[in-house]
């Protein structure tokens, strides 16, 4: 049943008249958002109330026909409720109504038992904005709307056009009483069920009636000015913009509210309406594309994504840019031309692409960001770029794949720029406690979350969610960290210092780790939930070798190359005497026969089915087996073992004619009758690595795949289990450890989601989708021939009577002369229409390559003068429109 009364109420504080074209109905937010919480006495009250203008009890009794006392009541619920401000003014508490937005719907959601108890108050609040975001779109011109992004005054000092309006200390400065409260955008998201993760808690700032207000009513708490500037600064480094409610007039205004482009409903207009001038500042962001690297940090903080990445390399056919011709104040603007999903269509990059370095990398490092930081010297800061995505930069600077070296650019002139020495080089900082870069924790959350796994996915997972300050236990099955970091990969390859001192940081982190705890065997998950644990990441990899299924397998001597590695990492007596025959032909495989050389073995021969050019070992590292006298055959496959006695003595193999069918599926075809045999005392069959669950899946939902990895979902890592998620080998089979690292950051992200209430875990967020510019259409003509610096030879001779990584770093000088080798692909763009100016590009740019400058000259208005100004702006914009649409006629 509608109650009368508050719809008269909605129609009041939205200034229309019932029976009219605007009126209010009931089943608008405006009526909505009233409904459970005012009465029709306290409706009756505050249909008493005046727009800004403060009356006591004792002036409104004998409006609404009650008692002072009765009055007096009603009006404080209509305050707590957050229908009314109330102030004491001269001694006297004084009320009066807002407008909507900002105003009173903030104050509603900002009542947490009201939103919690009916979470209408919420919906109605997002459904406001849907219904009267069409209804601004082109007539409020840069200035005029109810928000306005303020930028961050660091982004303009120095600019000597800028006003004190446009300075947040100028707000803070000119207040005396503080308060801080939840944002209420964010809040109403999550009792939506669609935040985004930022920060909602004592984000949002009142100042002066306001702060007394919300102090008040409970809905605040009182802050210092020192307090304020604190959290100013602590939204800048979260990425958060500023915005003030715009309609109290030039130079005023009672809030500062800390915004996120994926939740806040003022960042709405500009990116679903796609409406910016209602609430940008009077700035514009400007690059300087001789100083811009493409790091893309920039592009990341950007809360309406008019920052993206391009191309800077010169280009044979030059890219045009694509010029907007419409805009809201020209065109009628529809739904055709909005961005209803902003929080899933986000773009990194333009359509023609950016930097191949970036784009190829599994964790999308910055690489020509940390190129150019070395290249100036500056190495923490390029170990912090690094760690931005990758906390484990002295590990991977050893066993990386290169796949940006791969498409680096500059090897379409000569060799590609050695972004992995480069890389190396920088990371050797961080194994020096003097010099190690620890980053600062950003939050406190303190929830407890449990990673079983304390591979490269586990620890990149426990890294990340450590620094938003949740307490993190791994739980290892070995006695030792690192997963296959450790037990899998050499030591010559990988020293087992260089992972301590990684894994060090996140012990300074305050992880926890407890090793040889097998999870479904010492302890359930199950209990883990008992214990507190309300989140789980599984990251316990591939750590099983895979047999073929040969006769004479079985035999002694027979083992998985897997099985060997980490025997011999682990310490066990591993000496092999006589020949020794691996089989396969990946970076695994020549892990294992160098290793062999090094336990015992006077002869090493590799067998795989591969062709030279199509073995998956990276080149380098055939190369370097090749430099310790292993023989590698390629084009065989086995076709028995044979055995005396149960001990293995020789190995059959035959000619293998190709390994994958017309469709590149995996399919090989052999000549039978062309074969060889070959006498050996040990076979290390090296084919690929496989999963072994053991007990730690018993009694759950998770469901695996034929191959045994985890089903989960490829965005969110989520399983059947929806408080597990599922990351590394686990859930993609083997692959290179950057790959398993990238996912333990996307884990981090979801868990902390998940166990924040009321958070989506896919709106608002990075996709981090990249794809790389046209190498075709590149003018690369009259570039240096500089060659690639190299390290220092390793002598094969030497290196096989070691387990000691004998490979050298790049000198400074090398550093020096590599980092000029970068041709510098990439760029972002702005798209200065959709830039609001709120200057967090330029706190997050380490090369001084973008800046505010000042594009508008607009101040706030009061609202009492605003209603001119837009029936000014409808009139031209309703010109324009005409204008446009008549040209058209004529020039079709």
């Amino acid at each position: 049943m509608v109650n009368e009364k508050v719809l008269d109420l909605a129609n009041k504080i939205s200034r229309t008249k019932r029976g009219s074209k605007m009126e209010i109905k009931p089943e608008y937010p405006e009526y909505k958002i009233l409904e459970p919480v005012v009465t029709e006495e306290m409706a009756e009250v505050a249909l008493c109330l005046e727009l800004r203008k403060p009356q006591s009890a004792e002036e409104i009794a004998p409006k609404c026909g009650k008692s002072v006392e009765k009055t007096a009541k009603l009006l404080w619920e209509l305050a707590v409720a957050g229908v009314a401000f109330v102030n004491k003014i001269d001694g006297v508490d004084k009320y009066w109504h807002e407008i909507w937005v900002p105003g009173h719907m903030e104050m509603m959601v900002n009542n947490r038992e009201n939103v919690k108890k009916y979470p209408q108050i919420a919906i109605a609040f997002d459904e406001y904005g849907k219904r009267k975001g069409p209804m601004g779109v082109g007539v409020f011109s840069p200035g005029t709307g109810p928000m306005r992004v303020i930028p961050i005054e660091s982004a303009i000092d120095g600019e000597t056009r800028k006003a004190s309006y446009e300075e947040v200390s100028k707000y803070l400065n000119d207040n005396t009483i503080f308060s801080v409260s939840d944002c209420a955008c964010r809040t109403t998201r999550e009792v939506m069920g669609e935040g985004c993760g930022h920060l909602k808690e004592d984000m949002c700032i009142q100042m002066g009636h306001a702060a007394e207000y919300y102090i008040r009513t409970g809905r605040g708490r009182e802050i210092t000015r020192e307090e304020a500037f604190e959290i100013i600064k602590k939204a800048e480094e979260n990425g958060l913009v500023h915005s003030i409610p715009n309609l109290d007039g030039s130079g005023k205004t009672h809030a500062i509210c800390n915004c996120c482009g994926c939740s806040c409903f003022s960042m709405r207009i500009a990116e679903m309406f796609v409406n910016p001038d209602m609430v940008r500042s009077n700035y514009v962001s400007h690059v300087d594309p001789e100083k811009c690297v493409g790091c893309g940090e920039c592009v990341e903080v950007c809360p309406v994504n008019a920052l993206k990445l391009g191309q800077k390399i010169c280009a044979k056919t030059p890219i045009e840019e694509e010029k907007r011709k419409d805009f809201p104040h020209n065109t009628e603007w529809g739904p055709d031309k909005w961005n209803t999903d902003y929080r899933i269509n986000r773009k990194n990059v333009v359509d023609t692409g950016t930097s191949p370095c970036k784009t190829e990398c599994p964790a999308h490092i910055s690489v020509q960001g940390y190129i150019k930081l070395a290249s100036q010297g500056r190495y923490k800061e390029a170990l912090e770029l690094i760690k931005h995505e990758n906390p484990f930069p002295a590990v991977c600077g050893r066993v990386c794949p290169r796949k940006c070296e791969s498409a680096c650019t500059r090897g379409d002139i000569d060799d590609p720029v050695a972004i992995d020495e480069i890389k190396k080089f920088i990371a050797e900082q961080d194994l020096t406690e003097e010099n190690r870069y620890v980053p600062k924790l950003r939050h406190e959350y303190g929830n407890k979350i449990a990673i079983i796994g304390a591979g490269p996915s586990g620890l990149s997972c426990a890294y990340y969610l450590a620094l938003d300050g949740y307490k993190v236990t791994v739980f290892e099955k070995q006695k030792v960290l690192g997963g296959m970091l450790t037990l899998g990969i050499p030591a010559f390859r990988l020293e087992k210092d260089v992972i301590n001192a990684e894994i060090d940081i996140l012990r300074q982190l305050g992880v926890q780790f407890k090793t040889g705890v097998e999870v479904g065997k010492d302890i359930s998950l199950k209990e883990l939930r008992t214990q507190g644990y309300e989140a789980f990441y599984l990251a316990i990899g591939a750590q099983a070798g895979r047999k073929l299924g040969l006769e004479g397998e079985d035999s002694e001597g027979v083992i998985t190359g897997v099985d060997f590695l980490r025997d011999v990492n682990l310490g066990n007596d591993m000496k092999l005497d006589g020949n020794v025959v691996v089989i396969g032909g990946g970076n695994v495989a020549i892990d294992v026969a160098r290793t062999a050389t090094r336990v015992g073995s006077p002869k090493v021969e590799m067998f795989c089915l591969e062709n030279q050019k199509e073995m998956p070992a990276l080149p380098e590292e055939i190369e370097e087996a090749v430099s310790e006298d292993i023989v590698i055959n390629n084009s065989w496959g086995p076709k028995r073992i044979l055995q005396e006695n149960g001990r293995v003595v020789g190995i059959e193999f035959k000619k293998c004619l190709s390994v994958f069918d017309d469709n590149g599926r995996f399919n090989p075809t052999y000549d039978e009758n062309e074969t060889k045999t070959v006498k050996t005392n040990h076979i290390l069959i090296s084919v690929g690595q496989s999963m072994d669950w053991g007990n730690i899946l018993e009694s759950s939902k998770i469901e695996l795949n034929r191959n045994k990895t985890i089903k989960a979902d490829s965005f969110t890592l989520q399983t059947g289990e929806p408080d597990i998620f599922a990351g590394g080998d686990a859930m993609t089979g083997p692959r290179f450890a950057i790959d398993a690292i990238a996912l333990g950051k996307q884990g981090a992200i979801s868990i902390h989601r998940y166990v924040q209430p009321g958070q989506s875990l896919v709106l608002g967020r990075d996709r981090r989708d990249f794809h790389a510019l046209d190498k075709e259409n590149l003018a690369l003509d009259g570039y240096d021939r500089m060659p690639r610096q190299r390290p220092l030879h390793v002598d094969g001779k030497e290196s096989k009577k070691t387990f000691k990584d004998l490979r050298t770093t790049f000198t400074e000088e090398q550093i020096k002369k590599e980092t000029e080798r970068c041709l510098g692909c990439g760029a972002t763009t702005v798209d200065e229409f959709m830039c609001l100016g709120c200057g967090g590009c330029t706190t997050k740019c380490k090369f001084d390559a973008i800046s505010l400058v000042r594009k508008y000259d607009k101040e706030s208005v009061d609202l009492e003068k605003l209603k001119p100004i837009v029936v000014k702006n409808m009139i031209k914009r309703k010109g324009k429109i005409a204008v446009k649409k008549v040209t058209k006629v004529f020039k079709a």
